[in-house]
C-alpha cells in the first residue's frame, strides 16, 4: 500500500468506529477506518456457509458478542486457542457520490477469508500476512450496509502455506508457530476516481562516481470507466518536504475501458540533491505521482546493494552487520500489531544491534519496514513455506498460492530502500529434487515480479553436506542463508568451499534460555560464536533466532507454552543475552584511558573509541556519546581506527555511565567506568 492524496467526496456516519484507528497504522491518510466495534461469533460446526449467515438480517435474530478489529480471536479469551472458522460483522452508512470508485482493503487476515456486503459475495483470499482488497462499488446502497467476514485459521493441513508436511512424522503434526486467527490488521475503505493509480514502483540506480541516479517510475493504472483513457500523468520528487526539479521522460499510454496499465517514467537526480541511504544515514525522498484526479505517493531511498568477492555490498562498501528473527507474537495480541508494539520492538533490536536480517516466515505489517526505512536497518523478507516437503513444493496448487503470497508482499513492500532481499522458504530439503526445482523456479518467478532485490532461501542441508556445490539449490541463490546451529566454525567453512563467491548470511542462531546453562549460556554462546564469525570475512550477516520469546505447539516448547529461544521474553524484557548482544554487536567500543581531576568540581575523563575491524565494522560518522551531564561528538572512524576523546564529567561521584549513540539516536551500547 502507499499514501494516497485525495479529498474525501463521501460522507462516512459516525458508526463507522474510528477508535483504533490512531493504533494501528493505516498508510492512507484517506483512508476510512472499518476498524473497532464487530459483531462476532465462532462456527466450530462450518454451519455457516450452508446457513446464510452472511445474509443481511441474520444478525438481528442472533445473539452474538462484539470485538474490536483489528482482533485475533485465539488470544481473545472468551475463545482463546480456537482453530476453525469465525463469523465478523460490521453495519455502516454510506451516502454515495457518482463517478467514484470504493475499494475495500484487508491489511491481512489469517488465514482463509470469505467476504459478503449486503448479502453479495464480494470474494476470498488465502493468505495470512499479506493484503487484498475488493472494489465494492456496486454492492454498496445508500444508507445502512451490512459487511460479513468469515475467517477461518486452520493452517494445521498439508494444503496451506504455511502448513504442515505430508510426510506422516508423529512430531511434525503441527507448523513452528501459533496459527493466530482473525481480522488482525486494519480493514478499511479508499475512493477513487474511475480512473485511479492502484500502485507505484520506484527504482534507482545510483552511480557511486558520479554521486547521481537515475530514477524510474512504474504507475499502475486502473480505468475502471466505460470509456477509454489517456490520463495525463506528473511526477514530483521530495528531499525534507522540498520539491526537487528534475526533468521526466513519461511514455503516455492509452488505457482501453475496464483495463490497467503500467505507464513509466525516467529521470536523473544530479550530484546536488543526490544523498545515499545508508543504515546510519537513511535517507529519504518522497515521489508523488498526479494521474488525472488521482494521486498516489510512496517514500523511497537511493542504494546500491550488489555481490561481489563473496561479499555483499552497500553503496559499494561490505555489509557486515547483525540481526535477529522477530516472530510476531505478544501475551494476550498474539499475531496483532499496535503502534506501540511495533516501535518498541524495533528500538529493542535496533538497540541490540539488530540490523540486518530475515524477521521471520512471514512479512509483518508495513509500519515495521517505515520504521527500518526511515531509521536504517536492512531486512530479507520472506513467504511461509516453511519445510514443506519435496511432493508438496511440486504441487501445482501449492506453487500458486506460493506465488500469490510472494507478489502481495513484494508489490506492498518493493519501494522499501529496507527490503534488500526476499527469501523463497526456510528448512526444506534443498538438497533433494523437489527442493531444486522450486528454488529454481520460485527464484525465476519472483525476478520476473522484482528484479530488483537479492534472492535466497534458508538452508540447513549446507552444515555437513553435500559433497558438491550442483547438490544442493544454494547453487541458485544471490547469496547463501544459512540457518546454523553448533558447529559453526565447521560448516561455514564448508560452505565457503562449496560457494567460494558467496556471501554467507547465517539466517538462523542460537540457543534457548531455558536449554542446558541456562541464560548465563545462552549470553555465553554469542561471545563464543562471534569470536568465530570475526575469523571469516565471507559472513555478511547474522540473524540471532529469536529476538523475542514464542509460542508454539511444536514438540519441545517448553510446559509455559513458548519456545524460550529470546534474548527478551514474551513481554520483551532484556535477558542476560540481550546486553551480551548489544555489546558484541556494536560497531564501536570504548575503553578508559585515563581521569583527571580538574577545578571547580569539572573533571575530565579520557576514553578511547575504536571501530571494530571485523565484525560488525562499517565506517562510522555522527557517532556521539553521553554521559548524565555532557554529550560528546565522535570523530569519524574507519574500520579498525581509534580515536582518543576526552569528557568533561561534573561531580565527584566515582563513577560516570557512558552511552554511546549512533546518528539516528540510538543507543549502541553503554558501560560505567570507575573514576580514578
Amino acid at each position: 500500500m502507499n499514501n494516497k492524496f485525495r479529498t474525501l467526496l463521501l460522507f462516512v456516519a459516525c458508526c463507522i468506529s474510528q477508535s483504533s484507528f490512531a493504533q494501528y497504522h493505516i498508510k492512507d491518510p484517506g483512508a476510512i477506518s472499518l476498524n473497532g466495534d464487530w459483531m462476532f461469533v465462532l462456527d466450530p460446526a462450518e454451519l455457516g456457509i450452508s446457513n446464510q449467515w452472511y445474509k443481511e438480517g441474520v444478525a438481528k435474530a442472533s445473539r452474538q458478542d462484539i470485538v474490536t478489529v483489528p482482533h485475533c480471536f485465539s488470544t481473545d479469551s472468551r475463545y482463546e486457542f480456537y482453530t476453525g472458522t469465525a463469523w465478523y460483522r460490521k453495519f455502516f452508512s454510506w451516502k454515495p457520490a457518482s463517478g467514484k470508485r470504493v475499494i475495500l482493503h484487508f491489511d491481512a487476515a489469517f488465514y482463509k477469508t470469505n467476504v459478503w456486503l449486503n448479502g453479495q459475495k464480494v470474494g476470498d483470499h488465502e493468505g495470512g500476512y499479506t493484503p487484498f482488497s475488493f472494489d465494492v462499488t456496486s454492492l454498496l446502497k445508500e444508507g445502512g450496509n451490512e459487511l460479513v467476514v468469515a475467517v477461518n485459521n486452520n493452517t494445521w493441513k498439508t494444503n496451506t502455506i504455511p502448513g504442515v508436511k505430508d510426510n506422516g512424522d508423529v512430531s511434525d503434526a503441527f507448523v513452528g508457530w501459533v496459527n493466530y486467527g482473525g481480522l488482525i490488521r486494519p480493514v478499511y475503505l479508499t475512493i477513487e476516481p474511475e480512473v485511479y493509480a492502484e500502485n507505484i514502483k520506484i527504482e534507482t540506480t545510483p552511480d557511486l562516481a558520479k554521486n547521481s541516479a537515475s530514477i524510474t517510475a512504474r504507475v499502475r493504472v486502473k480505468n475502471a470507466s466505460s470509456n477509454a483513457a489517456t490520463p495525463k500523468i506528473d511526477f514530483t520528487v521530495f528531499q525534507d518536504k522540498k520539491p526537487v526539479s528534475l526533468k521526466w521522460k513519461t511514455k503516455s499510454a492509452s488505457i482501453p475501458a475496464g483495463q490497467t496499465a503500467v505507464i513509466e517514467a525516467e529521470a536523473t537526480i544530479p550530484a546536488a540533491q543526490m544523498k545515499l541511504w545508508e543504515l546510519d544515514q537513511p535517507n529519504l525522498y518522497e515521489l508523488k505521482a498526479t494521474v488525472g484526479s488521482d494521486s498516489i505517493a510512496s517514500r523511497f531511498g537511493i542504494r546500491k546493494i550488489e555481490i561481489r568477492d563473496a561479499q555483499i555490498l552497500l553503496n559499494g562498501k561490505p555489509l557486515k552487520v547483525g540481526g535477529g528473527n522477530r516472530v510476531i507474537d505478544y501475551p494476550g495480541l498474539g499475531s496483532l500489531e499496535p503502534d506501540w508494539l511495533v516501535e518498541k520492538d524495533f528500538r529493542l533490536m535496533k538497540e541490540a544491534g539488530m540490523e540486518f536480517q530475515r524477521l521471520t516466515h512471514y512479512t509483518p505489517g508495513e509500519y515495521f519496514y517505515d520504521l527500518a526505512d526511515q531509521y536504517g536497518m536492512l531486512i530479507i523478507t520472506e513467504v511461509g513455506n516453511w519445510q514443506l516437503t519435496g511432493k508438496q513444493m511440486d504441487n501445482d496448487s501449492m506453487r500458486t498460492k506460493f506465488k500469490s503470497q510472494f507478489r502481495e508482499m513484494a508489490e506492498r513492500d518493493w519501494n522499501h530502500p529496507s527490503v534488500m532481499a526476499y527469501s523463497v522458504g526456510n528448512e526444506y530439503l534443498s538438497d533433494q529434487p523437489g527442493g531444486q526445482r522450486w528454488t529454481k523456479d520460485m527464484i525465476a518467478f519472483a525476478r520476473e515480479v522484482d528484479p530488483t532485490r537479492l534472492y535466497t532461501f534458508a538452508t540447513m542441508r549446507l552444515n555437513a553436506l553435500p559433497a558438491k556445490p550442483e547438490n544442493e539449490a544454494s547453487q541458485y541463490v544471490d547469496f547463501v542463508s544459512t540457518n546454523t546451529y553448533g558447529g559453526h566454525a565447521r560448516s561455514l567453512d564448508h560452505i565457503h568451499k562449496l560457494y567460494p563467491d558467496k556471501p554467507v548470511f547465517i539466517s538462523e542462531w542460537g540457543t534457548r534460555s531455558d536449554g542446558n546453562g541456562g541464560e548465563a549460556y545462552q549470553a555465553q554462546h554469542i561471545r563464543e560464536v562471534l569470536s568465530e564469525i570475526r575469523k571469516r570475512p565471507y559472513v555478511a550477516g547474522i540473524s540471532w533466532w529469536t529476538y523475542n520469546d514464542y509460542r508454539s505447539k511444536l514438540f519441545g516448547t517448553n510446559v509455559n507454552g513458548f519456545r524460550q529461544w529470546g534474548i527478551v521474553g514474551p513481554n520483551r524484557q532484556p535477558r542476560r543475552a540481550y546486553k551480551v548482544h548489544q555489546d558484541e554487536l556494536s560497531p564501536v567500543t570504548i575503553e578508559k584511558v585515563g581521569y583527571q581531576s580538574g577545578e571547580q568540581g569539572v573533571n575530565v575523563l579520557k576514553v578511547k573509541l575504536t571501530a571494530r575491524p571485523d565484525f560488525p565494522t562499517r565506517k562510522l560518522s555522527g557517532y556521539y556519546l553521553k554521559t548524565a551531564y555532557s554529550k560528546v561528538l565522535i570523530p569519524d572512524l574507519n574500520p579498525g581506527e581509534s580515536k582518543e576523546v576526552s569528557v568533561p564529567i561534573q561531580g565527584f561521584e566515582g563513577r560516570a555511565h557512558i552511552s554511546i549513540y549512533k546518528p539516528t539516536g540510538f543507543l549502541t551500547t553503554e558501560t560505567e567506568f570507575v573514576l580514578e
